[in-house]
């Protein structure tokens, strides 16, 4: 009976889905001020995706985008440099911030459920209907909201956040979780990580690594959110006992010593808001830059001056950090500590392009590089 509820949310959802382009903003995003490193642009790719999130590329010229608050998942075709169509596929749904795709099929990830719409390039700019996949996850929507996908392993890696700012929580809380792509099976594969909202595997040898949000109300400058590495299953990032390879925490510390858990790859600032990260595999971009990490900084709330609100990269080699620095940056106006965008995901396109996702000016970005590929 449960099951058949939700059949008929979904189709809900389906059939109210609108297929109008959705409205651009009333200003455009200044990217004027954003600061590449030199030979490099950034052009504007879409506007009016309100509360753009998460994204996923599809294979006949759709880009799927997720949002959080505003419940929507986008469908916009495109020429590979910029938006001709955004079509809303889904409406109403609660924090579909995960989108993935495999076999020619959209995975959604809503707070505890898990949706599939079957050969969903094929039916645009009609969505098909959607198929319930999983819905055993938590309900909490402290941390609900879940970037989603397909590991090399041919599961779907799925997190659960901390339901809290610090607390300690049986399985699955805490988690990245991952599902058989039918939903016949679910585990928990590293435990220990408080709210993921971005992770890949290495183009080379496979390992996944992930970013992560250090918890609030410690002060401005503790702990650092980090970027984790797991080349194998089983392992604990620490929360909520220790923060940032050596901080016990204040409250969940005591008698758990930070040498019991894996350290991160690199620590981040405290509060930047570490979000969607992706590996360069494209051959646009100097050389120097394969198999670098992007990584998408959402910018803090909770910090006196704010931070984050940004692009980072991160060399990784042997699985470690070797080199670390900013991007693309000019998303904060430092002189007001005001800021026009932040920065949520980002997706390598075929061409080579690095998309950056952005739900607070309700836009994507395309930065590129403006030399000869590769050189």
């Amino acid at each position: 009976m449960r099951f058949r509820a939700a059949i008929r949310f979904a189709l809900c959802i389906s059939l109210a889905a609108s297929t109008a382009a959705v409205t651009p903003a009333v200003a455009a995003p200044p990217i004027e001020r954003v600061k590449l490193p030199p030979g490099f642009e950034v052009t504007v790719f879409a506007e009016g995706v309100k509360n753009a999130r998460s994204m996923a590329l599809g294979e006949k010229g759709w880009l799927f985008v997720s949002t959080r608050s505003a419940g929507n998942v986008y469908a916009i075709r495109h020429d590979g440099k910029k938006a001709l169509e955004t079509v809303t596929i889904a409406t109403g749904l609660n924090m579909p911030n995960g989108v993935a795709l495999r076999d020619g099929a959209l995975f959604v990830a809503e707070v505890n459920r898990v949706w599939r719409y079957d050969a969903i390039e094929a039916s645009l700019p009609k969505a098909p209907r959607p198929v319930l996949v999983y819905d055993k996850y938590p309900t909490d929507r402290h941390h609900g909201w879940k970037f989603i996908r397909f590991g090399p392993d041919g599961w779907l890696y799925v997190p659960v956040g901390a339901p809290c700012n610090v607390c300690d929580r049986e399985d699955p809380y805490a988690s990245i979780t991952r599902l058989k792509p039918d939903g016949s099976a679910m585990e928990v594969v590293a435990r220990g990580v408080r709210n993921t909202v971005g992770f890949d595997w290495h183009p080379v040898t496979k390992e996944l690594w992930f970013t992560d949000n250090g918890r609030d109300m410690m002060g401005d400058d503790v702990p650092p959110d980090e970027l984790n590495h797991a080349p194998r299953a089983g392992m604990h990032f620490g929360f909520p006992h220790c923060h940032g390879g050596d901080i016990a925490d204040p409250d969940f510390g005591k008698g758990r010593k930070c040498a019991e858990f894996a350290p991160p790859a690199q620590k981040f600032g405290a509060h930047v808001a570490s979000l969607g990260m992706r590996f360069y595999t494209g051959a646009m971009f100097p050389a120097e830059y394969r198999n670098q990490v992007f990584i998408a900084e959402h910018g803090s709330w909770n910090r006196s001056k704010k931070s984050g609100y940004r692009v980072m990269r991160a060399k990784v080699e042997g699985g470690k950090v070797v080199d670390y620095g900013v991007f693309a940056e000019g998303f904060l106006d430092g002189a007001t500590d005001r800021a026009w965008g932040r920065p949520v995901d980002v997706q390598v396109m075929p061409d080579g392009a690095l998309l950056v996702s952005d739900d607070h000016a309700d836009a994507i970005y395309r930065i590129a590089w403006r030399g000869n590929p590769g050189s």
